[in-house]
């Protein structure tokens, strides 16, 4: 059993009573608020709503991008271990024109309406819009860097694949 421990305390006298307190019953008071006070409130309310939309704007074009670079990077390591575990190359294709990447044969995936490929470095080109990446059995992939973007004022991610090790890294960027 815990030992007891007691603390010797002081009997404290209550606050001596130094006013008259009134206390009005709830709506007893028949003034509301004036015309110019509601308005005032009305144009606060309107001022803050124009500087905060645009920020919430931004943050979500921004998740969208991270999101969609996030996806392609998955997409991404999924086909290099597919490569590895089937030991058949595997192919990642973009079409930069349609903002759009097919994997494989399986399934086409469109990017969002705000996301563009700002930039595809590296890869095979088989047409003019359209670039493919393969990873191998080995690990490795032919390395190249994929930029996503979401438009003006926006913050860039970039998926980076590296040729030797098949590694996929997502970078954020700048604002463009």
């Amino acid at each position: 059993m815990a030992p007891l421990i007691l603390f010797p305390t002081v009997p404290m006298e209550p606050p001596a009573v130094k006013g008259i307190t009134v206390i009005l019953r709830a709506g007893s008071d028949n003034q509301g608020f004036s015309l110019l006070e509601l308005l005032l409130v009305l144009l606060l309310l309107g001022l803050s709503s124009l500087i905060v939309l645009p920020t919430i704007d931004n943050g979500l074009r921004e998740r969208e991008v991270r999101r969609s670079a996030l996806g392609l990077a998955a997409v991404a390591r999924e086909l290099r271990s597919r490569a590895v575990y089937e030991g058949i190359p595997q192919r990642l294709v973009l079409n930069v024109v349609d903002h759009s990447y097919r994997v494989a044969r399986d399934r086409e995936v469109h990017l969002p309406s705000d996301v563009k490929f700002s930039q595809v470095e590296g890869g095979e080109t088989l047409e003019r819009s359209v670039r493919q990446f393969i990873f191998f059995p080995n690990g490795s992939s032919l390395g190249g860097e994929i930029g996503l973007s979401g438009g003006r004022n926006a913050t860039s991610y970039s998926v980076r694949l590296e040729p030797l090790s098949g590694k996929v890294n997502v970078i954020r960027g700048d604002k463009s």
